[in-house]
């Protein structure tokens, strides 16, 4: 890995991270994406993809709330697939070693969120002396120049010389150490799917659960076709619902409007 290549993928980082419009937390942060955008990088952008699928598996129920990061899965998109394809790893065994990056990460998350607390301190000094047409650089400029070193840095650091040692380190661990590894990695998809499922196994969604499951198991069909039939199902499942829902709704307006007028003849 040249030095320039590691450079991007340290930049690729930083995008991931940095909040920027239509870019960033739903987009490039997504391992699918970074792991892509690596594979480019790198020269191999299909073997990108797949470790980046993989690892989106483990992080499908991700939720990070208020100001929380249980994981950065950016770094780990990003840093897995590069360490993959510069190491010829497999996608479970990239899958492993992705999730600790993934767990480290949180430390530049934490870090942007406390140094971001000065610059708020600004801006409320620049609302307090009416200047209210230098809050970008409170908002925007500061906090996105900080975001960019404790990203960049580090990351382009860890992809250029941790891809110099990857190989030799898996080479080392041939045999039960690695196949430990690969076995562990096997497991993480699906805990990314069991978590998930404790969001949509619940009430009504648990039917279209099973009927997207027997649909694609015994249809035969490919995921295109899957993916028409599970929206139209959706479409009329909503629309069959809001219905009713409306129909309720103006049996209960009428049914109160009949109470009052009785209420005023009396």
């Amino acid at each position: 890995m040249s030095v320039f290549q590691a450079v991007l993928l340290g930049i690729l980082y930083w995008i991931g991270e940095a909040n920027l419009p239509f870019v960033g937390l739903w987009t490039i942060q997504r391992p699918l994406v970074c792991g892509w955008i690596a594979g480019i990088i790198l020269g191999d952008p299909l073997r990108g993809a797949e470790v980046g699928a993989s690892i989106n598996l483990v992080y499908l129920g991700f939720i990070s709330a208020g100001g929380s990061m249980p994981a950065d899965m950016a770094l780990a998109g990003t840093l897995g697939a590069a360490f993959a394809i510069t190491g010829n790893l497999d996608a479970k065994t990239a899958l492993a070693l992705a999730v600790p990056i993934g767990i480290l990460g949180t430390l530049v998350w934490y870090t942007r969120m406390t140094l971001d607390s000065f610059f708020v301190h600004l801006g409320d000094k620049f609302v307090d002396n009416e200047q209210y047409h230098k809050l970008w650089i409170s908002n925007v400029l500061l906090p996105q120049m900080m975001s960019a070193i404790i990203c960049i840095i580090p990351a382009s650091l860890a992809a250029y010389f941790g891809a110099s040692y990857i190989k030799p380190l898996i080479e080392t661990l041939s045999g039960t150490p690695l196949t430990i590894f690969q076995i562990i990695g096997g497991m993480m998809p699906a805990l990314g799917i069991a978590i998930t499922l404790q969001y949509i196994f619940k009430g009504e969604a648990r039917v279209f659960l099973f009927l997207g499951f027997v649909l694609a198991v015994y249809s035969g069909l490919a995921l295109l076709p899957q993916g028409v039939i599970a929206f139209l199902a959706a479409m009329v499942y909503i629309q069959l619902r809001y219905s009713s829902g409306s129909g309720e709704q103006a049996e209960t307006a009428t049914a109160t409007a009949a109470d009052v007028d009785e209420e005023e003849d009396f």
